[in-house]
Order: C-alpha cells, then sequence, then structure tokens
C-alpha cells in the first residue's frame, strides 16, 4: 500500500508538472499571438476613424465608438488603386506561372536526369544563394534598361521567374519519389516529360501548391524591384501604389485613409495565407524531408 501511495503521489505530480508547463505555453502563445495581431488590429481601427477624430485623440483610443468607411471611398478615389490591383493580379499570375514551369523543369533535371557536370552545375547553382540581393537588382536594371523594357510588364516579370530556393525545394521533394518508379516508367518506353506529369507532379503536389503560395505572396508584396523599374504609373503595383497614395493622394497627415488602403491591400494575402496555411507547411516539412 505504501509503494502504491508513493507510485500515486509521483503520478499526481507528474501530471501537474506537464498542466503547469502547458498552462505556461499557453500563456506565452497568447502574448506572442497578441504582440503580432495587435498591429494588425491598430491599422483596421485607424482605417476606421475619421481624420478629425483621429487628430482629436491626443492619447491614442483601442476602440472607436463612431466607425466610419469613408477613408475606404477616398483611398479608391484619390488614386487609381483598383488599376494597380489589375496590375499586380497580371503581374502575379504570369510571373508565378512563368517560374512554376521553370522550377519543376528545372528541378526535374537535377534531380532525376543524368548529363556530365550535373552536380558541379547544381553546387554552382546553389551558391547563387550567396550573392546579395543588391548586386542581382543592379545587374538585373541594367540588363532591362539596355533592352528597352523599363515601364513595361516583361521588364516587371521576367527577373523575378526564377528561384534557386525553390528549384531546390522542389529537387529534393522529386528525389524522395522511388526511383523504381522512374526506372519502370523508362521501361515501358514513357517519355521524361510524361513520367514528370504523370507520376511525379501529382505526388509532389504539396510541395508545388506551397511553392505556388508562396510565390503569389512575394509577387503580391514586391516593392524595390517595380519601384526601381517603372515610374510611369499606368504599370504600378499595389505596394508602389501605397507610396503613389502618400504623396499625391490624400497626403502624409491623412493617416486613416492612407490605413484603409493597406487594410485593402492586404485583405487578399490574408484570406490566401488562412485558406492554405496548412498546405504551405506540410509542403514546407514534406519538401525538407529525407526518404
Amino acid at each position: 500500500m505504501g509503494k502504491q501511495t508513493e507510485y500515486e503521489k509521483m503520478k499526481k505530480s507528474s501530471v501537474t508538472g506537464r498542466n503547469l508547463r502547458k498552462g505556461m505555453t499557453y500563456v506565452l502563445l497568447t502574448i506572442w499571438a497578441f504582440m503580432v495581431l495587435f498591429p494588425f488590429y491598430w491599422m483596421v481601427l485607424t482605417s476606421v476613424k475619421s481624420y478629425s477624430a483621429y487628430n482629436s485623440e491626443y492619447i491614442p483610443k483601442l476602440i472607436t465608438l463612431s466607425p466610419t468607411l469613408e477613408n475606404y471611398a477616398e483611398a479608391f478615389t484619390a488614386v487609381p488603386l483598383a488599376g494597380y490591383f489589375v496590375n499586380t493580379l497580371i503581374f502575379t499570375v504570369i510571373t508565378t506561372g512563368l517560374m512554376l514551369l521553370v522550377t519543376v523543369l528545372a528541378a526535374f533535371a537535377f534531380a532525376r536526369l543524368t548529363f556530365r557536370g550535373k552536380n558541379v552545375a547544381f553546387t554552382i547553382f546553389l551558391s547563387l544563394m550567396m550573392i546579395p540581393n543588391e548586386l542581382v537588382i543592379i545587374t538585373n536594371y541594367v540588363t532591362i534598361t539596355n533592352l528597352d523594357l523599363r515601364n513595361t510588364f516583361a521588364g516587371l516579370i521576367l527577373p523575378s521567374v526564377t528561384s534557386v530556393f525553390y528549384i531546390y525545394l522542389l529537387k529534393e521533394n522529386f528525389e524522395q519519389v522511388p526511383d523504381q518508379l522512374y526506372y519502370a516508367a523508362k521501361v515501358d518506353g514513357t517519355p521524361d516529360l510524361k513520367y514528370l506529369w504523370k507520376v511525379l507532379i501529382p505526388i509532389c503536389k504539396p510541395t508545388i501548391v506551397t511553392i505556388t503560395i508562396l510565390k503569389v505572396i512575394e509577387c503580391w508584396n514586391s516593392y524595390v524591384w517595380p519601384r526601381l523599374i517603372t515610374d510611369d504609373e499606368a504599370y504600378f503595383l499595389v505596394s508602389n501604389g501605397i507610396q503613389e497614395i502618400r504623396e499625391n493622394g490624400f497626403g502624409r497627415e491623412n493617416i486613416p485613409a492612407m490605413m484603409a488602403a493597406v487594410v485593402v491591400i492586404s485583405v487578399p494575402l490574408v484570406i490566401l495565407f488562412l485558406l492554405f496555411h496548412k498546405k504551405i507547411m506540410a509542403g514546407v516539412a514534406r519538401g525538407g524531408t529525407k526518404g
């Protein structure tokens, strides 16, 4: 009886310790979630405050009793924000489509095809990730300018259709597919492209979906390159439109209207992430797992 009592005490103490650790974990995660989400809450809150109400607050208020949507209407009328959305959609769809084509074919070549110098070529290819992005931007700018592609969709899109990281991620995923499937397909006379389309792409669909979503987010948030290569408003993206709104729209002082424009631009990405966040995490985990 004494031993059983002692065992029960130890078991109860262990359960208490686990519950305490779990409780502390939830408390820390709640604090962290509040820190992450508060800027978004503040952005939305500011966007529904009138200009006069916002300027009359000597101490910022965490709620508003008289919300308004006039800032959202002003965001679309002060500048051609709808046109920026269309430009961004065109840029995102075409860039993502071309990137997927290049990435899938390059990853398949490095993962399954055999050719002289493949390992050396892939090592050199990976080394490109070590080059600072500023140097790449300078080179791309000179190239696009020499080709007379400034203020064109081609100039916006071409430098963004290749990603060393995405090719590496998909190559690792392709290599997880058993070699026996490839050899069996070759014995049956299946061409490489048909094997890629019928076997590899369906099996590795989670990683491909992840790459697609991440590229869409990257294109939507693109700022430096579009700002550098375009000075014609007809080719502005939403990220550049924010700066245009601030400089030539409703001014630097109208913070509520600026926040309304930021909310409008951010909503598509928030929805996209909420819908596909599980696929993103599953694809990244799958791409980084060997065996």
